[in-house]
């Protein structure tokens, strides 16, 4: 007990490491995975307070208040509504225990210390919050201008003045138009499932 109470106090439990594929049915944010649709654990940082499990669709962070302590709080974000910028990864120097990956999760940043010794299994993660990061913000501008350019087509239609009768049946299809191509607009552009991303940097 004594062991565990000295290592909070002195911040080495904040030190994770980097769970292996073929353990992650032994850590607790495994029973959070939404395996019934198809969710599934690409990369988990592990230490005696907390976890960090990233999935195929979000962020699952397991928040304990001390290595002492079992109470824990559950948070979820999902990559689709909360946009993920400002990723960075710090590199240890000649005395340090630890790296840092750092990134921006909606409203949330997050400074991950994880013991240097998994620095190439960093650097996958990095590659893959990075990318998506930049197809989250390359969707989200083709998103808005595709927006823009219906706003401005229903503007240019507006100035036609169809005849008295015709005028309901315009409104409608116009309506209907509109919104099964914003549906299919915002479909395309609202990636929720990365799994693509962390096949494609994951080799370590």
């Amino acid at each position: 007990m004594f062991g565990k109470v000295a290592a909070d106090v002195l911040g080495l439990s904040d030190v994770g490491s980097v769970i292996k594929p073929k353990d992650f049915d032994k850590v607790d944010a495994d029973d959070y995975i939404m395996h019934e649709d198809d969710e599934k654990i690409y990369f988990l940082i592990k230490s005696k307070s907390d976890e960090y499990c990233f999935t195929n669709k979000a962020l699952i962070h397991l928040d304990g208040t001390s290595a002492v302590s079992k109470k824990r709080i559950l948070r979820r974000y999902s990559y689709s509504t909360n946009r993920i910028s400002n990723v960075m990864l710090e590199t240890a120097g000649t005395v340090d225990l630890d790296v840092e990956v750092k990134f921006t999760i909606g409203s949330a940043n997050y400074s991950i210390d994880v013991h240097k010794r998994h620095l190439e299994e960093l650097k996958d993660l990095y590659k893959s919050l990075i990318n998506i990061a930049e197809i989250s913000y390359e969707n989200e501008i083709a998103k808005n201008h595709a927006e823009q350019s219906l706003q401005l087509a229903a503007t240019a239609l507006g100035r036609t003045a169809p005849r008295e009768n015709e005028l309901t049946d315009t409104f409608k299809g116009l309506n209907q138009a509109a919104f099964d191509w914003l549906t299919a607009t915002r479909k395309q552009y609202n990636v929720k499932d990365f799994g693509f991303v962390f096949e494609k940097y994951m080799n370590n």
